[in-house]
């Protein structure tokens, strides 16, 4: 087949003070085709889209667009060129309109120079329209779940017309409807020519939405294939320079104490949940997205409010009325957003660590900071934590080792229930092998671990039994036999 290149980035080079971020790095995009960008976190990928866009300036190497030599000063040039940018992070003000947010900085006016409302809403109904939205263009942003905000991140895109657009991990707050309408979306945007490049570490949607894929490893270009060619266990192992023999290491403990016990639990979120938990246990919490997973355990840990129900914790009743209490009574959450209330991303690795902890590595209101460097020094070893120092600033970590300083953060509370919330979620498949051996190690140690995740494999893989949750209430409880994907799929919709 010959394929139009639209896009050719040839042996990039980028280095910033001691890191070489991108070293001999290729990529080829062509026209009418989703081209998939794989790699590990810290493999280069967002540094190559930065470069591609105008917002870093490469050393050396080549770039064309559309066959000419190009080399944009910032993102604005990119943007006049064709190229559109979904980041990952979304960029959207709470308080505008949808319609407004679309729109921002490209306002339309009329004739006589004021703001032309009636076609700014007539063309962001039509994209939300295309993209299966049916909330009101005047929508404000604040009040759509984190899932409509993309699509409207998606819909911003599309509204500038652009040739070549690229979507850094678009689906990883999406639900499965939306998701499919996204996908539609692709499908009718590269029918009509345009080229899409596809960041994503969901490698199921690789085969479902790509024509071609590039992998990088450490700032290299390790490969170019159709994605018809290949398969699931090329991927893994081209990323991460290695075969992963078991995805999911799962370990079996004896069962110790119960730990954790909730019964009659009603709430906001939660309606009439009863379950336990034993030392050196994993339970998994599957379902669809808005069944009240997170909700449950963030009940449980303080974060909203019981209404009636009783939680025991080691044979005693305890009464949990905020995040501080469940600290105390031995409980540690991690978020499903490690970025919005998980991490201060501004702060270092130290500050993040102990963030939770201070009272424990106090004397009279003082830090002792050499029990605080000690505790820190032993986690970033113990979880091989990439970092040149543990006063880095946190955001400039990937989010793999992010992930796995929450954790840590977690831990120096010192907790007997551990809540992983979304552990792996934007980690790509080297660091989730790292997390999962984290977990598996926090198991033999006795701790007892809730973990929700929407990945179906990793609930499976790593849970000893899992509970399923639809519309606020438990709608089964599976053993490991029991817990096929179809039987965790009927319970999850409501089905008997």
């Amino acid at each position: 087949m010959n394929k139009e290149k639209v896009l050719e980035m040839k042996n990039i080079i980028k280095t910033f003070p001691g890191v070489k971020a991108l070293d001999g790095a290729f990529l080829n995009v062509y026209k009418g085709r989703v081209m998939a960008l794989m790699g590990e976190n810290g493999a280069g990928k967002s540094t190559l889209m930065k470069i591609m866009t105008g917002i870093y300036n490469k050393d050396s190497g080549e770039i064309k667009y559309k066959g000419i030599p190009v080399s944009f000063k910032n993102s604005k040039d990119s943007q006049e060129a064709g190229i559109a940018i979904i980041h990952q992070e979304l960029n959207l003000i709470p308080y505008l309109s949808i319609t407004e947010n679309i729109f921002l900085g490209r306002e339309i006016a009329n004739k006589i120079g004021k703001i032309d409302w009636k076609k700014m809403n007539k063309e962001a109904r039509e994209l939300l329209d295309l993209l299966n939205i049916s909330d009101s263009e005047k929508t404000l942003i604040k009040d759509l779940t984190i899932g409509k905000m993309q699509m409207v991140e998606i819909a911003k895109a599309l509204s500038q017309k652009a040739e070549l657009i690229v979507m850094d991990e678009p689906t990883d707050a999406l639900t499965d409807k939306e998701t499919a309408s996204l996908f539609k979306v692709i499908k009718s945007l590269t029918k009509k020519g345009k080229s899409i490049i596809y960041i994503s570490h969901r490698l199921k949607e690789i085969p479902e939405i790509c024509d071609d894929i590039t992998i990088m490893r450490d700032g290299k270009f390790v490969k170019e294939a159709e994605v018809k060619n290949i398969d699931e266990n090329f991927i893994i192992e081209n990323m991460v320079g290695r075969t992963l023999d078991e995805q999911f290491p799962r370990i079996t403990v004896p069962l110790g104490k119960e730990i954790l016990k909730v019964e009659n639990l009603n709430g906001e979120h939660v309606k009439n949940v009863s379950f336990s938990i034993h030392q050196g246990e994993i339970l998994g919490i599957a379902g669809l997205m808005g069944a009240g997973r997170s909700e449950l355990v963030k009940t449980i840990y303080g974060y909203y409010k019981k209404n009636q129900g009783q939680i025991f914790i080691d044979g005693q009743k305890v009464n949990i009325n905020s995040p501080e209490d469940g600290i105390k009574n031995g409980i540690a959450y991690v978020s499903e957003d490690r970025k919005g209330d998980g991490l201060v991303l501004g702060l270092s690795v130290k500050e993040n660590m102990t963030l939770s902890s201070l009272t424990s590595i106090s004397n009279i209101g003082k830090i002792n900071n050499k029990k605080e460097n000690s505790l820190v020094e032993d986690f970033i070893n113990k979880f091989r934590i990439k970092t040149p120092s543990k006063e880095q600033i946190i955001k400039n970590l990937s989010g793999g080792n992010q992930q796995k300083v929450a954790i840590a953060k977690a831990l120096l509370t010192n907790p007997k229930i551990l809540i992983l919330d979304e552990p792996t979620r934007g980690v790509d498949v080297g660091a989730k092998k790292e997390i999962y051996d984290v977990i598996n190690e926090l198991k033999k140690k006795g701790l007892s671990i809730i973990m929700i995740s929407s990945e179906m494999p990793e609930v499976m893989g790593l849970s000893d039994r899992i509970m399923v949750m639809h519309e606020n209430k438990i709608s089964g409880n599976l053993t490991l036999e029991e817990a096929t994907q179809e039987n965790i799929m009927r319970c999850a919709v409501g089905v008997k």
